[in-house]
């Protein structure tokens, strides 16, 4: 093989290289997801299958959709399919929040802050020592619930009910 080929496949995988980079740039930016590595991302999304995050202590599991690695510090994000109300749900900050610990957990780094991004907006949510105990009370009360068999629903929101993904185990289902 001549050095003229050489150079040209080796000129080939410069250019797929950088395609390959430029097209993950992209995906990154219609993403909305912050500068930065990302170190962790629910299946499909990337492509590659990670494992649930665990905390065998709590019993406490969950998969954040994005952990970005921001100098030294890790970030999960949180992508909501709908616009963004005023101020994020209770829910979704708990959620974010069960991530963040489960970060701190598996990854021994206490993640500053987390990111739940809608469609139109993007909140970043402190991961201060409140928001964590606020974890901790949830699980236990969880936990206290299960022993006295299942809560009944509590909503009156026949919307909310169409979406959830129990409505056709639910015995309570509007």
């Amino acid at each position: 093989m001549s050095i003229s080929h050489l150079f040209f496949i080796g000129f080939l995988l410069l250019v797929a290289a950088i395609a390959i980079l430029y097209n993950a740039a992209r995906k990154k930016k219609s993403l909305g997801l912050p500068s930065g590595t990302i170190i962790y991302s629910d299946p499909g999304v990337l492509g590659k299958v990670e494992k649930p995050l665990y905390d065998a202590e709590l019993g406490l599991t969950g998969k954040p959709d994005y952990v970005m690695e921001r100098r030294g510090c890790l970030v999960p994000v949180e992508l909501k399919s709908g616009w963004a109300p005023e101020k994020p749900y209770d829910s979704h900050i708990l959620q974010l929040a069960s991530y963040c610990l489960l970060l701190e957990q598996n990854y021994h780094k206490r993640p500053p802050y987390g990111l739940i991004k809608y469609k139109n907006r993007t909140f970043a949510i402190r991961y201060t020592d409140e928001l964590r105990q606020s974890v901790f009370e949830l699980v236990e009360e969880i936990r206290s619930q299960k022993e006295y068999g299942e809560p009944d629903r509590s909503h009156e929101n026949p919307s909310r009910c169409e979406r959830c993904g129990f409505r056709f185990d639910c015995d309570q289902r509007l």
